[in-house]
């Protein structure tokens, strides 16, 4: 009789993010604007940054892509809203593109990432995140863009998140909550609110129990 020891344990599947958003992939996404009306203003910068896991399974930020954007013809600028982003239309250095080539830029790695990690379209991530989505979806129709990854209407809302994990529903106050590094004199920057948003939701994310999320 031949004795064998005890069977080792299966090894447990890592997660992939296809599984793990139930086929879409969270991309992360901040919009500066010329006012609040999507309808009427004019969306001046865009930032997407995908999202990845690492090796241990953890949710964690992927590369950034950004845009300037001309405002579109027939497009609002409320002045108020450019003292709030410091953006100043005619800086020789803001290297614009018209709407439907800035929107290309950053709709390209988003849909490489969705292709790479075989899910099925993006879904935006953002602080309030319906006021992004909708300035995307108003920039996607003016000018007839046909390859929007992102899913038209389901989003992830860090305030929503934020206000469940920390009580904060600001985002510089959620960041802080997490424990996370904000500089003021760097906000309403479409880049730099898209990075400390893509660090909340993962800390938020990698926070839930493992479990939760296979059961």
């Amino acid at each position: 009789m031949i004795e064998t020891g005890p069977l080792a344990p299966a090894p447990v599947a890592q997660p992939t993010l296809a599984t793990r958003f139930r086929g879409y992939l969270p991309v992360v996404v901040d919009v500066e604007t010329g006012g609040f009306d999507w309808n009427r203003h004019a969306l001046l910068e865009i930032a997407v940054q995908p999202l990845e896991l690492d090796g241990d399974g953890l949710l964690v930020p992927g590369a950034v892509a950004s845009a300037h954007v001309v405002p579109a013809p027939g497009t609002l600028i409320d002045p108020k809203s450019l003292e709030v982003t410091g953006i100043d239309i005619d800086h020789p250095f803001r290297d614009a593109k018209p709407e439907r080539q800035a929107l290309e830029q950053v709709f390209a790695p988003v849909r490489d990432a969705v292709k790479r990690h075989s899910c099925q379209r993006a879904i935006l991530v953002g602080h309030n995140a319906h006021f992004d989505l909708n300035f995307l979806n108003a920039a996607v129709a003016r000018s007839g863009h046909k390859r929007n990854p992102f899913h038209p209407f389901s989003v992830f809302d860090t305030v929503t998140l934020a206000g469940v994990a920390y009580g904060q529903t600001v985002l510089a106050r959620a960041v802080q909550a997490a424990g996370l590094q904000w500089n003021a004199q760097e906000a309403h920057s479409a880049v730099y609110d898209t990075e400390r948003t893509a660090e909340l939701f993962c800390k938020i994310v990698n926070a839930w129990p493992a479990g939760a999320a296979r059961g």
